[in-house]
């Protein structure tokens, strides 16, 4: 096993680790792991009273020899609950200096609960430390070993300065009450251990740092970065704001994903992460869930709204074709009339002349060639709608394969995907037994003695290339 299998193993039992005891995180812990690897921060939105600081105490066991810090701010905070008490030496000696050992400035996995309800002299100085992990200490600016830093709150801030802050959190974790069906498994937990030690598979610096420069060297292939150019369009259009620094930071946090699963190409499932990256609040991030639902492992040509219109085009075209009347002529040519025309017993409701009705039809003809081009554009949709429904069942196959080996997978979201695309194939299966009924229709039409040779107008349809 080399080093970055074995390095995917312990991730799966820190894992473990990290969600025992708790009830309904499983989502939570992956994303502030994971996070934590990329070297990125995380923000767990919702109320109070639902594990938001222990998901931080534990990701900090999850980092040997890191160090922790915690503080829960109010609007009346100063700068010394954070950064350090100032140094009344240097002071004597006309420098601004703090004493930061045991503050932010020296910590490695910090959690800062409430933490917008900081002021703005506090939040401007956590924008560098959060983005740089640097700290302007007097004169002179010092190197922070800040991993990552949890933040809590139980709103999304409004204002400008906040909202700065706000963006540095490169992942947004909505965090709710336990549903009704984990409340009875909530209330049997025993109580958490007070003095927990470091996890058995705790990353050490040297491994997290390897694991970094592995993530550098992963491919994002044209067919992610078509994904996520289409869907930044799509966001830019329903006005959700992603600025390029948090696009980048995204990249960065897909290559993290794959290298800590070993693989040296980022997967277009690894895109189900985005939610949490994009979205600045719930209803947001169900907005790019469900657009990934739709897209991921769906080409556009097949995907059931385009060949619903396809196929509908085809039955509507053989509805028209098989109700279509033609005046009967003779085999001289003449319009064919009813025995009371040609007694002349016609006459029109005043008595006056008379006068002949030509309204003797029948049903219309068709030569081989008419009925051979109809069939032969449905023969081109069968094989189109066979190659796709074969493509599907590649890519639910990946799926699969993917979803089993995967370490950071939303199973919600997984599990709406997998629903998607069964559907597709159900919908293919229609789609053919459809397309096959219109082919039988066209060959069961009434037919000319003779072909005219006149082929005849397409059927009018979106085409079926992307």
């Amino acid at each position: 096993m080399n080093p970055s299998e074995q390095l995917r193993d312990r991730l799966e039992g820190l894992l473990a680790d990290l969600e025992g005891g708790l009830i309904e995180r499983h989502r939570e812990v992956r994303l502030i792991l994971l996070a934590a690897l990329a070297g990125e921060h995380s923000l767990l939105l919702g109320p109070p009273g639902t594990a938001k600081s222990e998901l931080a105490r534990r990701l900090h066991l999850a980092f040997a020899e890191a160090r922790y810090f915690e503080r829960l701010l109010t609007r009346f905070s100063v700068p010394e609950e954070l950064f350090g008490p100032l140094s009344i030496r240097a002071l004597e000696e006309d420098r601004y200096e703090r004493h930061t050992a045991g503050f932010l400035p020296e910590a490695s996995i910090a959690f800062i609960d409430e933490v917008f309800k900081a002021n703005s002299a506090i939040l401007n100085a956590l924008l560098t430390l959060l983005n740089e992990r640097e700290f302007d200490n007097g004169a002179g600016r010092i190197h922070c070993p800040l991993i990552s830093t949890i933040g809590a709150s139980n709103e999304v801030p409004d204002d400008e300065v906040a909202a700065a802050f706000f963006d540095r959190f490169l992942l947004r974790i909505p965090v709710s009450p336990v549903s009704g069906e984990g409340f009875r498994a909530l209330l049997a937990l025993p109580p958490l251990d007070a003095g927990r030690t470091i996890f058995d598979g705790a990353l050490r610096a040297a491994e997290r740092e390897a694991l970094i420069r592995r993530a550098i060297g992963v491919a994002l292939p044209p067919e992610v970065t078509d994904r996520m150019v289409e869907l930044r369009a799509w966001l830019a259009g329903h006005d959700i704001a992603v600025s390029d620094r948090r696009w980048v930071k995204v990249a960065g946090l897909l290559r993290t994903a794959a290298a800590s699963e070993a693989r040296d190409t980022v997967s277009p499932w690894d895109l189900t992460l985005l939610p949490g990256c994009l979205g600045r609040d719930e209803a947001e991030q169900q907005l790019v869930r469900d657009w990934l639902t739709a897209r991921l492992g769906v080409r556009e040509a097949y995907a059931p709204p385009r060949l619903e219109r396809v196929v509908a085009a085809f039955e509507a075209q053989l509805l028209a074709e098989r109700n279509a009347d033609d005046l009967d002529y003779d085999e001289e040519g003449r319009l064919r009339m009813t025995d009371a025309q040609l007694a002349g017993e016609v006459n029109d409701m005043k008595g006056g002349s008379q006068a002949l009705r030509m309204t003797y039809t029948r049903k219309r003809r068709y030569g081989d060639t008419h009925i051979g081009a109809r069939t032969g554009q449905l023969d081109a949709l069968l094989a189109r709608i066979d190659g796709y429904r074969t493509e599907l069942a590649e890519v639910r196959d990946d799926f699969v394969h993917y979803r089993a080996g995967s370490l950071w997978l939303d199973r919600p979201l997984a599990d709406a995907i997998d629903a998607n695309l069964t559907a597709i194939a159900a919908a293919l299966d229609d789609f053919t037994v459809r397309a096959r009924a219109c082919h039988a229709g066209f060959e069961a039409l009434p037919r000319l003695p003779d072909d005219p040779g006149i082929a005849p107008e397409p059927v009018i349809c979106e085409p079926f290339e992307e």
